[in-house]
């Protein structure tokens, strides 16, 4: 990723909940990290993402996502390897798949370099929450939803 020097605004989390999670008997899809990445699409263009504390998105009831479901997700993994470096497994498919995702669905497509730098800068934020457990990783989960508010069809 080289050529690529986009700094994201961050909001620290002040109340972790790393201190909490109990390593040994860890649900899957229960516990979140400190953080997330947020960034809108207006005006056909996409805004300054930032990094901002984990919490609720606030939501209109004509969104678009809920009522005709215009929304897509990617997953992927960040864990130690064995020099205790953190890696992520073939991010650049991810990236790519989730554009192609955005083109099916008539959504913005997301420059994959943007789509990289943010989940880079918030693993790199989150790094606590990576442990080095054997089979143990964390779970990233990129998504994007419509948020127009319309009850109506239209891209």
């Amino acid at each position: 990723m080289s050529g690529v020097s986009i700094k994201f605004p961050i909001t620290h989390n002040k109340n972790s909940t790393l201190q909490a999670v109990n390593w040994d008997q860890l649900p899957f899809g229960k516990i979140f990290t400190d953080h997330m990445f947020v960034m809108e699409y207006s005006n056909g263009a996409w805004q300054q993402g930032e990094i901002i504390p984990f919490g609720p998105i606030s939501m209109h009831p004509a969104m678009s996502a809920i009522h005709y479901g215009q929304s897509i997700f990617e997953g992927m993994k960040a864990y130690r390897n064995l020099s205790n470096e953190i890696v992520l497994f073939r991010p650049e498919l991810n990236a790519r798949r989730f554009s192609e995702s955005a083109a099916r669905m008539c959504m913005p497509e997301i420059p994959e370099e943007l789509f990289l730098e943010a989940v880079k800068q918030l693993v790199s934020l989150d790094e606590a929450w990576v442990t080095n457990k054997p089979g143990f990783s964390l779970y990233i989960r990129p998504f994007m939803f419509a948020t127009d508010e319309f009850v109506g069809i239209k891209p």
